[in-house]
């Protein structure tokens, strides 16, 4: 299949991009000038940077221009989420397998990098869903942070966005509501402090056995009522 005209200008400005001539935070030519640069008429060149936007490559400012954003893994893998929440039967499996692959050797590593804040962030987090034990949509708030918080100390931003990305917070707070009806909220939670103690060791070893059998209690969770959920939509999964 031939190539439009559009995909040609993605792929010259992504290269510019790359390459330097176009930097982080840099101001793009004009739009006509951008078209000649790239040998590509106008309009192609006008939806080639409507693409790259949707992607948050680029940044068009009203009035003032586009530019490149700053290209922080967080920002370019914004739309990963909105990706996951289209998931649904099998595929939100296949997402917690993702999950188990990347989460434990990132609670690993985060034993031997968080710092004595971070520590305590993490922490109170989890003296704060202690303190929610019966408010499953507070629970599925800070369960979501306290995550975040032990991939963030890892120190890996590609790493930590890859992870929030793949998050469903739908999913989270229906996994919270059956661990609460079926009274095994405190299960869930020394699960937490598991954690939470093997980053104050700063046991790398304990630190991912102790993610894994976390997510491996939800995947377990997951796969024994992943037929009787439906999103709001009446879609299964979540």
């Amino acid at each position: 299949m031939a190539r439009s005209l559009t995909d040609e200008a993605i792929d010259r400005i992504r290269e510019f991009v790359r390459s330097g001539r176009f930097p982080a935070g840099s101001r793009l030519p004009p739009e006509h000038e951008l078209a000649t640069e790239l040998g590509i008429s106008r309009s192609p060149t006008r939806e080639a940077v409507k693409a790259l936007a949707l992607a948050r490559v680029l940044e068009v400012r009203r009035g003032d221009g586009t530019y490149v954003t700053s290209l922080a893994p967080s920002l370019l893998l914004e739309g990963l989420g909105n990706a996951v929440a289209l998931m649904q039967g099998g595929s939100i499996l296949e997402l917690t397998e993702v999950r188990r692959l990347l989460e434990p050797a990132a609670t690993g590593l985060a034993a031997t990098r968080i710092g004595d804040a971070q520590l305590r962030a993490v922490g109170e987090l989890l003296d704060a869903m202690h303190e929610a034990i019966e408010d499953v949509e507070r629970l599925t708030v800070l369960d979501a942070a306290f995550h975040r918080a032990v991939v963030s100390a890892a120190g890996n931003e590609t790493l930590t966005a890859l992870l929030d990305g793949i998050s469903s917070r739908t999913l989270r707070a229906r996994v919270w509501r059956g661990t609460v009806e079926r009274g095994a909220t405190h299960v869930t939670l020394s699960q937490h402090k598991a954690i939470y103690d093997a980053l104050a060791d700063r046991d790398p070893a304990v630190a991912t056995a102790a993610a894994l059998m976390h997510v491996d209690t939800s995947e377990r969770w997951l796969r024994a009522h992943l037929a009787d959920l439906e999103d709001l939509d009446g879609r299964p999964g979540a």
